[in-house]
């Protein structure tokens, strides 16, 4: 019983870690996946004088996707009441061109005002609106909710690495007196310690084998998919063969180096 308690609070800690691993794996899909769908719906608008080479302007920016001609029939529709149709073709030629730019992923406010210098510098360009005020408070929330799950994730990692370490010591001190004798036998360090490396490899593969289920079962619910939907996004929640060869082998290599240091420590002791 003691045994299985002990083994239990082992995997339960390397599960902690693998699961804010996880965590921030997927916010990190799901905001990157946002900010593809804000590039989509976002654009910067140009006025022009004259008419751009487009093909000119999208080599000179490489933030720049594709450049629209807007049409301002929508906009004379509106004010053609009672003009005629020479007053309207006039009225076309001496309006400004307008041009949305399509941008290649969702910019920074630093990247959107050095874009809107750079294109200010063309005298036939008379205004840029980037529609700062929107973009800056969406890219600063986005900001924000990552570095409050990484400062998490982070804190839940050294934590845990803390419990971990903890419970091999107590494994340790269960075992001192065989490795004690086997020591004095010659036998080899490594083989004086085999029970907690077996240990730390064992409960490694039982947590990271939690983990592969738990995440599984997340990522196949429905209701994940229904809130991921909402928001207008697609994301991979769990990749069964990256996403656990990363759980596996930050498992083992986490609770082997720790068995290793608790090992080293003892000998030094000794």
């Amino acid at each position: 019983m003691k045994s299985l308690k002990n083994h239990l609070s082992l995997v339960v800690a390397l599960l902690s870690i693998l699961f804010s691993l996880q965590t921030f794996i997927i916010v990190d899909r799901s905001i990157n996946a946002y900010k593809d769908n804000l590039a989509n719906n976002y654009s910067i608008v140009a006025v022009s004088q004259k008419t751009l080479n487009a093909n000119i302007i999208i080599n000179q920016h490489k933030l720049i996707k594709k450049i629209v001609l807007l049409s301002p029939d929508k906009v004379i529709k509106k004010l053609n009441h009672g003009i005629s149709k020479k007053n309207i073709d006039l009225l076309k030629l001496s309006l400004p061109k307008f041009y949305k730019l399509v941008l290649v992923y969702y910019p920074s406010p630093s990247e959107v005002n050095n874009l809107t210098k750079a294109l200010l510098r063309d005298t036939s360009v008379i205004k840029v609106e980037t529609f700062s005020k929107s973009h800056d408070t969406t890219y600063k929330l986005l900001l924000l909710f990552k570095t409050v799950i990484s400062v998490l994730a982070f804190s839940v990692g050294i934590v845990t690495i803390l419990l971990i370490s903890k419970e091999l010591k107590i494994w340790q001190f269960k075992h001192t007196e065989r490795m004690n004798i086997m020591g004095l036998f010659g036998a080899p360090t490594w083989l004086s310690s085999a029970v907690l490396f077996r240990l730390a490899f064992v409960d490694a593969l039982i947590a990271s084998a939690f983990a592969f289920v738990i995440f599984s079962y997340i990522a196949s619910s429905v209701w994940v998919e229904e809130q991921l939907s909402n928001i207008g996004i697609t994301v991979i929640v769990f990749d069964p063969i990256l996403d656990f060869g990363v759980m596996l082998g930050l498992a083992l290599l986490l609770s082997t180096l720790l068995a290793t240091l608790i090992v080293i420590s003892h000998k030094e002791e000794v």
